[in-house]
């Protein structure tokens, strides 16, 4: 069984190395704990036997390893400067092995290495998984899970670097809007504006992996609450954020009815 308490105190550990009072920082710490919890709350509610979720913990705890060093670096959580799964990846299962600071046994190495190193990939489905999906579906979902509180409790100013007057007056570009339409999540690439941003931070529970996720959206109102937090004055936007709250409910309703 992982002994979640010491790869906690190793995990308390290792962030003695970067400043904690920084805005970013702490932001990141606190989302790694909802993380943990969140993962915990969706394999709950699957039915998940104990070695399972304490699998998905483990993993949920050691998602966002790189994003310290990204910050550390270059002040930033762009993709452009650090790709932080692909190096939290190498930085746990490369020459310093640092993954058995957590955990001794090497039995789940490769379904940890594999959940982070995907974690933030666009999806988990292309390229096929070379192992069990469960757990990089599941911190998958946990994530988006948590960053919902986090776009509802952190300023919009923090997240953006606009104020939420400012973010209403935006467009959405019409490339983000297609993929709405097409019920799909948006490519990061493709985000021009501050509201492209923010339709992202909606249009990815289109890629959500589990009924029982959806359920706790549902029941918390984050589609409603994360869209209703921005005044649009932007006429064009504000119908569009209207229609992509249906569309999400839809999809929600849709994927209920067949597989929960």
């Amino acid at each position: 069984m992982i002994d979640m308490i010491r790869a906690q105190r190793a995990f308390s550990e290792y962030l003695k190395s970067f400043d904690q009072k920084d805005e970013k920082i702490r932001l990141k710490i606190i989302h790694t704990e909802g993380v943990v919890r969140c993962t915990d709350a969706i394999g709950r509610r699957m039915g998940l036997p104990e070695e399972k979720r304490q699998i998905g913990k483990l993993i949920a705890l050691l998602h966002d390893i790189g994003r310290f060093e990204q910050l550390k670096r270059y002040d930033s959580f762009e993709r452009e400067t650090m790709d932080h799964a692909a190096y939290g990846a190498r930085l746990l299962f490369g020459e310093q092995k640092l993954i058995r600071r957590f955990i001794r046994e090497d039995d789940w190495d490769d379904v940890i290495r594999e959940a982070i190193e995907r974690h933030s990939d666009y999806s988990v489905e292309e390229p096929a998984l070379s192992g069990d999906p469960l757990y990089a579906r599941l911190i998958r979902d946990a994530d988006k899970l948590d960053n919902c509180r986090v776009k509802l409790e952190e300023p919009v100013e923090v997240l953006l670097g606009c104020a939420a007057q400012e973010l209403g007056r935006q467009s959405v570009s019409p490339e983000v809007w297609q993929e709405c339409l097409d019920r799909r999540p948006v490519h990061l690439e493709k985000r021009k504006t501050r509201m492209d941003y923010w339709v992202s931070y909606v249009a990815y529970f289109f890629d959500i992996a589990f009924p029982e996720t959806i359920k706790i959206i549902l029941e918390r109102r984050y589609a409603e609450k994360i869209i209703g937090r921005v005044p649009y004055s932007n006429p064009d936007t504000e119908k569009k954020m209207a229609r992509l709250y249906a569309m999400v409910m839809e999809y929600f309703n849709e994927r209920i009815r067949r597989e929960g």
